[in-house]
């Protein structure tokens, strides 16, 4: 079978955009997927966000194929909600955004919220009075490797108990590494309410891990 012929415009060819796909910007490729509506444009963007959403949506339902039948159900909704996207908008946010709702909807719908899980470049050091050294800490010695699956472990525990606005809050912040000002932009909230509600995830984060510490040196006694 033929591939389908790129019916875009001259212009761009002679701005050398067609040539170097690669360079385009997201918002570049879902303006010529507007205006063209070349399937190609469209399959470019999957791939882009292929590993990097999958990834994300791995570690907020900690299951491979819920993950699987969001990242599917995601680009649907991009697909049949792409006339919606406003022209200067990111489309970063607006594909996390939607990830984000159908995550938690599906999470909802089965109920069964596993949090994100931790078996990404996330460390754990042997200091236990602070929850916020176990989401972005590193590991500097090998002690702090061999105890870091238990501790993960405890982090997943300890997630659990937050509901899943917050898991998502903390998976965009601590495990995506986003701007505040992105995740303002994905959760349609001021900039001051998102450092606020993570201040206060951190902190209740904190009260369940000092918890769960007293808990585990009774038990050990």
């Amino acid at each position: 079978m033929k591939p389908k012929t790129d019916t875009r415009p001259l212009e761009m060819d002679l701005l050398g955009l067609s040539n170097s796909p690669a360079e385009l910007s997201d918002e570049e490729i879902v303006s010529a997927y507007l205006e063209t509506r070349n399937s190609q444009d469209f399959e470019r963007l999957v791939k882009r966000y292929e590993r990097e959403l999958y990834t994300f949506l791995r570690r907020f339902l900690c299951d491979v194929q819920q993950a699987e039948d969001v990242f599917q159900a995601t680009f649907l909704s991009v697909h049949l909600r792409i006339d919606q996207f406003e022209k200067g908008r990111r489309f970063r946010p607006w594909l996390y955004a939607i990830a984000s709702n159908k995550a938690i909807d599906y999470m909802r719908r089965n109920r069964r919220h596993q949090v994100a899980s931790l078996d990404a470049k996330t460390s754990y050091g042997d200091s236990e009075d602070s929850m916020i050294n176990h989401l972005s800490g590193n590991v500097a010695t090998p002690d702090e490797k061999a105890i870091s699956n238990e501790t993960g472990s405890r982090v997943r525990d300890a997630l659990k108990e937050l509901s899943e606005p917050t898991q998502q809050l903390i998976q965009l912040a601590f495990y995506e590494g986003m701007k505040y000002s992105d995740i303002a932009e994905i959760l349609h909230i001021p900039l001051g309410t998102v450092k606020s509600r993570v201040f206060t995830a951190i902190r209740k984060l904190n009260q369940i891990w000092m918890r769960m510490s007293e808990s585990s040196t009774l038990s050990d006694s």
